[in-house]
């Protein structure tokens, strides 16, 4: 029976008295802890570790870097964010992967994102979030990011002898210090129009083959070869020997476009255009043989180099015939 047992412990004490208890030690265990922190405010949650990517994308870009298009060590750009891909896509821009978030849920961008796709023989590849964090630097992507591979440029002597090869007459255009990639894609948009057998950027300091710039060419950058230069002085030195006529196109010229004369345009000819804010640098200058202005009606003081570029081609195409 209960209480007869001879086990130690099992006998019952006598007494009225308190049992024995924890003296307070359990108290704090019955107490609550507060409401549970937000997901951000813990460090090891993936949402915190996605807000704090998020914020050093956000000093990045207010230090001017680009937002949806960051670039990996080996040059590779992403273009992050449906739409951008979209766009991208639409344009032709030479993407060789797309990446779709895992369990994302489809809208019409994303479908025409994947027929696009599929008509071009582009890559589909799933990827977790974390991984399209990592991979697009922190971007908002959406779920959905393209991979572009680096730009093939040409050499600029190689460039030349293409020229040659191609026509009597070659004609290309240096750019010198333009760094806005759309102001590269409008030339070379431009340059496809008017017959230009190629253009040449700076290595340094200037803007290159981008996204951006492919999507604003509109697609003639696959037809435009695009050359670079290590130092553009010494090619465009290198230019003159081989028999070119190199000409600055700047606000302050020494001849007016409507003077240029015809006979040096239907030459070997090598249209300089400047930066956006500084124009051309001074060793770019001295080694055109003259300069070339736009003259405009009223007080304008520059035209945007995309535009006096695609004036000056105009022009210049049209002493060509």
């Amino acid at each position: 029976m209960a209480g007869n047992s001879k086990r130690k412990g099992a006998v019952r004490k006598s007494g009225k008295g308190a049992l024995v208890g924890s003296g307070g030690r359990g108290k704090q265990r019955l107490e609550g802890k507060g409401p549970t922190p937000k997901a951000t405010d813990r460090g090891y949650h993936p949402a915190a570790k996605r807000a704090k990517l998020a914020e050093r994308a956000k000093a990045r870009r207010a230090a001017g870097a680009p937002r949806s298009r960051p670039k990996d060590r080996d040059g590779i750009e992403w273009v992050a964010g449906r739409n951008s891909v979209l766009e991208a896509l639409r344009a032709d821009i030479p993407a060789n992967a797309v990446y779709i978030q895992q369990y994302i849920d489809a809208d019409d961008r994303l479908k025409e994102i994947i027929d696009i796709a599929n008509e071009r023989g582009v890559v589909l590849l799933e990827s977790p979030r974390g991984e399209l964090d990592r991979m697009t630097d922190g971007a908002v992507h959406q779920g959905v990011a393209a991979r572009i591979p680096p730009y093939s440029y040409t050499d600029p002597v190689d460039l030349m002898e293409d020229a040659f090869d191609f026509s009597e007459a070659p004609f290309v255009v240096a750019l010198d210090g333009v760094t806005d990639p759309r102001n590269l894609g409008a030339v070379i948009r431009s340059s496809a129009a008017f017959g230009v057998d190629g253009v040449i950027v700076p290595e340094r300091r200037a803007a290159g083959m981008t996204a951006s710039a492919w999507k604003t060419s509109a697609g003639a950058a696959a037809r435009i070869p695009v050359a670079r230069a290590t130092n553009l002085t010494r090619t465009l030195d290198a230019y003159k020997k081989a028999g070119f006529t190199v000409v600055g196109l700047d606000a302050d010229g020494d001849v007016d476009l409507h003077d240029f004369d015809p006979e040096v345009a239907n030459g070997p000819l090598a249209l300089v255009v400047g930066g956006e804010a500084t124009g051309m640098s001074r060793l770019v200058r001295e080694s055109c043989d003259f300069v070339i202005s736009i003259s405009m009606y009223d007080d304008t003081e520059s035209l945007n180099a995309g535009v006096a570029a695609g004036i000056a081609l105009y022009e210049i195409a049209k002493l060509r015939g």
